[in-house]
């Protein structure tokens, strides 16, 4: 059986403990880390990337089966579990560092990432206009080892259950058919 080359997708929802939390469930990914891309300096600490002057976003790099699941898909589950619409803020996390962003890897992801903004926008499926930055991806630093899946290792903490518990569990309402 030939081995399926997997893909890379990068991508920005505000604070990397949700969207890692989000992209682990899907059927088709295989790998998410959680670190900082997009800023001025090499190999950013996290206590650096949060005063919001390094110009890094926090964001996850997922390594995903192009068979079992679509970057597109991806960027559906994407839009669906983080607010689009905000300039550097999500929720009660403000800053540079938690901007959307989508950073391609190749032309095609670049051209897909527009194809849906576009269709998002045109469908009028957010309120306001979406603001998430498509930029060609950068350096990828890896954060430290204690943001590494963190929602499931500290799914009793208040900011899992008030913040990211709510998008579990819209991912599986509205993807349940994409869930491992």
């Amino acid at each position: 059986m030939e081995e399926v080359e997997l893909k890379k997708a990068t991508l920005a929802g505000g604070c990397f403990w949700c969207t890692e939390a989000v992209f682990q469930r899907l059927n088709g990914v295989e790998k998410v880390v959680s670190g900082f891309t997009g800023g001025a300096i090499k190999n950013p600490a996290y206590r650096e990337i949060i005063t919001g002057r390094t110009g890094h976003a926090e964001a996850i790099e997922v390594e995903f089966d192009p068979e079992k699941i679509s970057f597109e898909e991806l960027l559906l589950v994407f839009f669906a579990t983080h607010d689009p619409t905000t300039l550097n803020k999500q929720q009660n996390d403000v800053g540079t560092q938690y901007r959307s962003g989508i950073f391609y890897h190749d032309d095609d992801q670049k051209l897909k990432a527009e194809e849906v903004i576009n269709l998002l926008g045109a469908e009028k499926m957010f309120k306001d206009p979406i603001v998430t930055e498509v930029s060609e991806a950068s350096a990828f630093y890896i954060a430290e080892e204690e943001h590494q899946d963190f929602y499931n290792q500290h799914r009793q903490q208040p900011y899992c259950q008030f913040i990211i518990d709510p998008k579990i569990t819209k991912l599986k309402k509205l993807f349940s058919d994409k869930l491992k």
